[in-house]
């Protein structure tokens, strides 16, 4: 696990290692163990890397293959690299080192820009092709490694955070309306190619990208999954057999591979409760997990340590649990909207943070339940959804998911913000797009493609890497993804949802963890806004900078502030700390002078 950036001239300048130099720094935090870069002419990459397989010298980044003339920076992990290394050795290829990396220059080498459907794992890298004079990005399948991006007519940018962009300076940092408005109607989430700043883009998951350093460029997208049934018939027993030695592989997988001991994040939940388990199953001994907890609130728990503690306890895991209070959580709130490269309305992100912290001191790799919810039906919503009977797919989805209609949007913002109802435009044609059999078929499928990517997927990579910690996320293994899309969405919400998961536990888990209600990671002070954090929220929305930016109407944040516990989405999350957050991100990452003109 990584940073990665570089950049590539179009215009027959050499690329500018002191700019390299300048956004590799913003990436230190991400790859603590070293840091390097490569120039080539137009070309340029920085690297900082998390020594985590093969942690010797030699697989330090960039990678350059001089006999090939080829040289590599990448974020992530290869699941299957020991496999391909055999079959590209079969073809002749050599190795210098013993890790991961190596592999995507030599599969590069071999296969072309298909070389990434032969990757199993999650990925960000860019190569350059020193013969063809080719730049190539590419992202993995579901999106679980950033990868950003900024064009003009002299050159490409490219990073694994938007604040190594930032720090190369020359970016179009106004605002994106299309962004906003995905920005305030989908909980936070802002599906690629978009950011919230116009001079900045993200590659979508399951995509790549070729460059010439003429600026011409050619894109790809190299995966998709059918959310349809099988031809063949499969009763509800082979299904649920299927999905668990599927998961099994997929937590083994993302154990065995590295040279370091990997751990758990254990919040308590059925899903990273279950990791636990098969960890156990598959015969791996000495786990170690950890938790967080946070002050209690009237009408919610602050922590989950009455079923983490069961979990640890059943397996005898080296646990250890962490309590945060509520004036530490105030206190480093901003340190961790640094870490967000996009604003993140999530509560649970300073939780992430503040685990991320007290875990890296003890260990450098993490499993965690990521993706569970959305791959097979967690959330309190896909019941409501399907319960309804009428109107187009979108209306079922955006009554039970959008945190503002269109309508409420305009009475937000001001005037020269004000658009199309863009995030209706782009979720009513996912949805209606082929190859899904139902309507929560459709659903499950956005929600893995598109929202968890730029919500929970994002937050936890950008929270733990700001500690130098990488997660991993056995719920998003491809293949486990594409088995349980053809799975009948009847299977997967049943009982409440995660039907598979909660029949794999028994036995596994205690009953308690297993039939408790569905939690979130509890984050009570920034979902009951009061006392000192709405004192905290006013000032971020009183400020001059606030004011001036010129984005909100002050009516609606008067509404707000007059009674935030009565302004929550459908979801569930504070609306007022949406605006504050928003402006807390734009104040510490960008010129409040340069926003909003």
């Amino acid at each position: 696990m990584c940073g990665i950036c570089g950049e590539l001239r179009f215009d027959g300048r050499t690329a500018d290692l002191a700019l390299i130099q300048r956004m590799t720094e913003q990436l230190e935090r991400r790859g603590p163990d070293h840091g390097g870069s490569f120039s080539d002419g137009p070309l340029a990459f920085g690297h900082r890397r998390l020594a985590i397989i093969d942690l010797s010298e030699h697989s330090n980044q960039p990678l350059v293959d001089q006999e090939l003339g080829l040289a590599l920076v990448f974020n992530g992990t290869l699941y299957n690299y020991r496999e391909l290394r055999e079959e590209l050795r079969a073809q002749g290829y050599h190795f210098f080192s013993d890790g991961d990396s190596e592999v995507i220059l030599k599969a590069w080498h071999a296969w072309g820009e298909v070389c990434v459907e032969y990757l199993h794992g999650m990925f960000a890298f860019a190569v350059w092709d020193e013969h063809q004079r080719q730049l190539f990005l590419a992202r993995d399948r579901l999106g679980i490694k950033p990868l950003y991006y900024s064009i003009d007519e002299n050159r490409i940018l490219f990073a694994s955070t938007v604040q190594a962009l930032l720090a190369a300076g020359g970016i179009d940092t106004t605002i994106d309306p299309v962004a906003l408005h995905h920005q305030f109607t989908l909980h936070g989430v802002v599906p690629a190619p978009h950011t919230l700043l116009k001079g900045v883009r993200k590659l979508a998951p399951a995509h790549t990208l070729t460059f010439d350093p003429g600026g011409g460029r050619e894109g790809r997208r190299y995966w998709n999954f059918p959310a349809t049934r099988p031809d063949e018939a499969r009763t509800e027993e082979d299904w649920l057999a299927e999905i668990h030695e599927a998961l099994r592989r997929a937590v083994r997988r993302r154990n065995d591979v590295a040279d370091v001991p990997v751990g758990v994040l254990l919040s308590g939940g059925l899903d990273s409760s279950l990791l636990v388990a098969l960890l156990a199953e598959s015969g791996v001994n000495d786990l170690r997990t950890f938790s967080v907890g946070f002050e209690d609130a009237p009408e919610e728990a602050g922590s989950e340590f009455e079923y983490s503690d069961q979990v640890a306890d059943w397996y005898a895991t080296r646990h250890r649990k962490f309590l945060i209070p509520n004036d530490q959580v105030l206190q480093r709130l901003p340190e961790a909207v640094d870490a967000m490269s996009e604003p993140m309305f999530g509560q649970d992100a300073v939780a992430f943070y503040l685990l991320a912290e007290q875990v890296s001191k003890e260990i450098k790799v993490v499993q965690s339940g990521q993706g569970a919810d959305e791959v097979f039906g967690g959330y309190f919503w896909y019941p409501r959804m399907m319960a309804e009977g009428g109107g187009s797919r979108l209306e079922r989805f955006r009554k039970h998911y959008f945190d503002r209609d269109h309508e409420e949007y305009l009475r937000m913002v001001t005037e020269s913000f004000r658009g199309a109802d863009y995030t209706s435009e782009l979720i009513g044609g996912l949805l209606e797009a082929p190859e899904a059999d139902t309507f929560i078929d459709a659903v499950l499928r956005l929600d893995v493609t598109t929202l968890i990517v730029d919500d929970p997927v994002k937050r936890v990579d950008n929270m733990t890497m700001a500690w130098g910690l990488e997660a991993r996320v056995p719920f998003l293994d491809h293949q486990l993804v594409e088995l349980a899309a053809r799975c009948p969405p009847e299977i997967k919400l049943k009982e409440g949802g995660k039907y598979p998961l909660k029949a794999m536990a028994r036995g596994l888990l205690p009953d308690a963890v297993i039939d408790r209600p569905k939690g979130y990671f509890p984050m009570p002070a920034l979902k009951y806004v009061r006392g000192e954090f709405l004192d905290f929220m006013r000032d971020i929305l009183d400020s001059r900078a606030c004011r001036e930016r010129g984005l909100y109407r002050r009516e609606y944040v008067d509404m707000l502030l007059a009674a935030p516990e009565m302004h929550h989405t459908r979801i569930q999350g504070s609306k007022l700390w949406h605006l504050a957050l928003l402006e807390l991100w734009l104040q510490r990452n960008v010129d409040p002078v340069s926003v909003g003109e």
